[in-house]
């Protein structure tokens, strides 16, 4: 058993002299195209101000319909579109989430205080 272990079979160099075959696989790399759906669903779901959200999630499953037929061009384009209204939609939402903010520590207070003054309480 020993002996049928170290028994190695030297290679050398091919037998026929024939030309030497070959196959090459050409792989053609695929356009990535980000369609944004999950920042769209995010949006449509917490910052659908003006209906944004909604409006980026509709481009982004045209983006990701485009993609699956294979027009890249036609999926970049949605997705373009997707990604700027899932970023207005972003801004707004934040701008509108301060200003509920502001106006419940500032002002709501004030309301409060002048409704209970002038009731009498």
């Amino acid at each position: 058993m020993i002996r049928e272990q170290h028994e190695v079979s030297v290679l050398g160099a091919p037998q026929n002299s024939g030309p030497v075959m070959s196959t090459v696989v050409n792989i053609q790399t695929d356009t990535v195209v980000p369609d944004h759906i999950i920042w769209s669903l995010f949006n449509t779901l917490f910052f659908n101000t003006c209906c944004l959200g909604f409006v980026a999630f509709a481009y982004s499953v045209k983006s990701r319909d485009r993609k699956m037929v294979g027009d890249v061009i036609g999926a970049q384009s949605y997705a373009s579109t997707a990604k700027c209204l899932n970023i207005w939609a972003v801004i707004l939402g934040i701008i509108t989430t301060i200003g509920l903010i502001v106006l419940l520590v500032l002002v709501l207070p004030g309301v409060i205080q002048a409704a209970m003054h002038h009731t009498g309480f």
